[in-house]
């Protein structure tokens, strides 16, 4: 029997069919994020938070490419959560509390400012992970998102192993 994360992840794929990029995407994101949250000491009702929103964090690409040709970081924030919440409910065991903090994550991931909560700045650090690889950014851009957006010590350090860059 899968666990309700795996279930999820599972559903995920299903939603993405035809899409292997962005399974491929969230599920390093996850993989990333579930690593940062263990790393840094996250309890587990925390971790959990974070891995189901890392798993659902582009679930509004699809709307926002099909409703405004797009997949705008706003947009997918602004198309999420709905599409967010049908999955939550199929899978179930999330209590109303879990799950309007993982809508509230899906919602702001492309939101750099006023970050709230470990949960939150680990998930931008996951995303961002996987978005300086796939983009294949330049030097200078991984830099600057180390100064602006890398809090966590495990982040960082993954940043710095993954690019090669020196401390």
């Amino acid at each position: 029997m899968l666990t309700k994360q795996k279930q999820l992840i599972m559903e995920m794929i299903a939603y993405e069919s035809g899409s292997p990029k962005r399974i491929q995407h969230f599920l390093k994101v996850y993989q990333f994020a579930s690593l940062i949250a263990e790393a840094e000491g996250m309890n587990d009702a925390d971790r959990e938070i974070l891995e189901t929103a890392a798993i659902l964090h582009d679930i509004g690409i699809r709307n926002a490419l099909e409703k405004y040709g797009s997949e705008a970081g706003y947009l997918q924030e602004k198309e999420g959560p709905a599409e967010a919440r049908i999955l939550l409910d199929k899978v179930g065991g999330y209590t109303e509390e879990q799950t309007e903090r993982i809508l509230f994550l899906i919602a702001h991931h492309h939101t750099y400012t006023g970050v709230s909560g470990i949960d939150y700045r680990i998930l931008i650090e996951a995303d961002f992970l996987v978005n300086l690889y796939e983009s294949e950014s330049r030097y200078r851009a991984i830099l600057a998102a180390e100064k602006n957006i890398f809090e966590t010590e495990t982040g960082k350090k993954i940043l710095h192993e993954m690019f090669g860059i020196e401390s």
